[in-house]
């Protein structure tokens, strides 16, 4: 028998794994691992190992997030190449596939899914690898046999049903009745549509907000941003999160994805395109972009929500506190949201309109990307070069965002006075509190994150 590859003896290895935690061989190791088992054990238990394997479904849309429990089948979709503008599967452009069969199949989804040199053992048995096939048994012609079987039970179907031509539901599962004919008073008229959940999808999401929050750009973001320094790249952030745990303590009953992630599945905010495209944003004629901002999203609900509650004269508890900072901070968003709004509407540069009134700090805020236009040189408009140029300056300077901030706080003001006659004695203490509380403490995303060196303070 020929000695095995570096590749081979690794695919070995997992398969010796694989099999001592199907025979739960102790010892355990400290992450709850069970020891390898030995040749003589994976050549005795394998074969029936790898037919047991049947059982599982390799898909990209689950049954079992709806319940665990649920018997039926999955959907296996790799579509690819559409022409669709709505986001979904198929705009993933490295679609990991699930794997799904119940806590009793959970390791030999496990072993499907381990890496060797960067590729699944599941890619490589759908390769027809031989050096896989060469580690399964010293035997050429078991090896082969076995091959083959885990090469049926694992093809790439795209648009397959689970492992049958006849699909199977369960009553455990979400359905609708939809009227496709008929009269709707009769039953004959109507198809039951079962809403399949996009698993590899919500994996994609998840390791991309996973990379927001942890990713190494974004730890050096904002440790610039505690340390008030200047930081070139892009920071991103999701805000508005909320996370729907699926499977409760046992994960792995649901899904090998969703056991991965522990159950986590996170929702993005559901905001309708208003609150981040209104029309009729334009800040041409404005003296203020927050004389706009008052009628922008629920910025009037929660103005007057603060108001009245700061009005009532609240006792200074906890629960107090929390409450003003909740609504403070929702303000914050607002305003995050705002400025998103005006910078999606507008083409870049559209400050230099000479009927543009905003003050410069708020046009940095509205219009960044105008500091990476190309200076304007005109002979018959020489103050464009000089406007073109002071723009970048104060820009790379970074201390507009404070502008801003002081803004708000100075508008937030002026609006809770005009609520009651109670906050008429607000004043610099307060405003300064709003610009901090609602902008700085609420993580505020700015945009481009003061991406130039900041110069000497004018």
């Amino acid at each position: 028998m020929p000695e095995l590859t570096e590749r081979a003896r690794a695919f070995q290895a997992a398969i010796a794994y694989f099999v001592g935690n199907k025979l739960k061989k102790q010892p355990k190791d400290k992450d709850g691992n069970y020891a390898a088992a030995s040749a003589l054990e994976c050549k005795e238990n394998l074969s029936s190992y790898i037919e047991g394997m049947a059982r599982l479904q390799i898909t990209t849309h689950i049954l079992k997030a709806t319940h665990p429990q649920a018997n039926g089948s999955d959907w296996h979709n790799l579509l690819r190449n559409r022409d669709w503008k709505e986001i979904g599967t198929h705009s993933v452009a490295q679609l990991e596939e699930d794997i799904t069969g119940g806590a009793a199949l959970s390791k030999d989804a496990k072993f499907l899914r381990t890496e060797i040199q960067g590729r699944r053992v599941l890619d490589w048995i759908r390769d027809g690898d031989q050096e896989f096939q060469s580690a399964l048994h010293e035997n050429p012609d078991t090896a082969r046999e076995w091959m083959q079987t885990l090469r049926n039970h694992v093809k790439q179907k795209s648009g397959n049903i689970g492992n049958s031509d006849k699909p199977d539901s369960d009553w455990r599962v979400k359905q609708v009745y939809w009227l496709a004919d008929g009269d709707p008073r009769s039953d004959s008229g109507y198809h039951l549509l079962q809403p399949m959940f996009p698993s590899s999808l919500v994996h994609a999401v998840h390791a991309d907000i996973q990379n927001t929050f942890f990713g190494e750009v974004n730890v050096e973001a904002r440790k610039a941003y505690q340390e008030n320094k200047p930081f070139d790249r892009l920071y991103r952030k999701y805000q508005g999160l909320a996370l729907r745990q699926i499977g409760g303590d046992h994960p792995e009953n649901v899904s090998a994805l969703n056991s991965e992630r522990r159950g986590r599945n996170d929702l993005l905010a559901s905001l309708p395109p208003p609150a981040w495209n209104p029309p009729g944003l334009r800040m041409l004629a404005r003296d203020s972009a927050f004389a706009v901002f008052l009628y922008f999203g629920n910025v009037r609900e929660l103005v007057k929500a603060l108001g009245e509650f700061l009005a009532s004269d609240p006792a200074p508890t906890m629960e107090t506190r929390q409450q003003r900072e909740s609504l403070e901070q929702e303000l914050g968003l607002e305003l995050a949201a705002f400025g998103a709004a005006v910078r999606n509407q507008q083409d870049r540069g559209w400050t230099r309109d000479a009927r543009c009134q905003l003050p410069r700090h708020q046009q940095l805020w509205m219009d960044p990307e105008r500091a990476l236009l190309e200076v304007r040189v005109s002979s018959e408009h020489p103050e464009w070069q000089a406007d073109d140029e002071a723009f970048s300056r104060d820009f790379h300077r970074g201390d507009w965002a404070d502008q801003v901030a002081g803004d708000f706080g100075l508008w937030l003001n002026a609006q809770l006075r005009q609520h009651d006659d109670k906050l008429k004695a607000l004043g610099e203490t307060e405003m300064r509190h709003f610009a901090r509380q609602a902008v700085i403490e609420a993580a505020w995303p700015m945009p481009m994150q003061r991406r130039a060196p900041a110069g000497d303070a004018a």
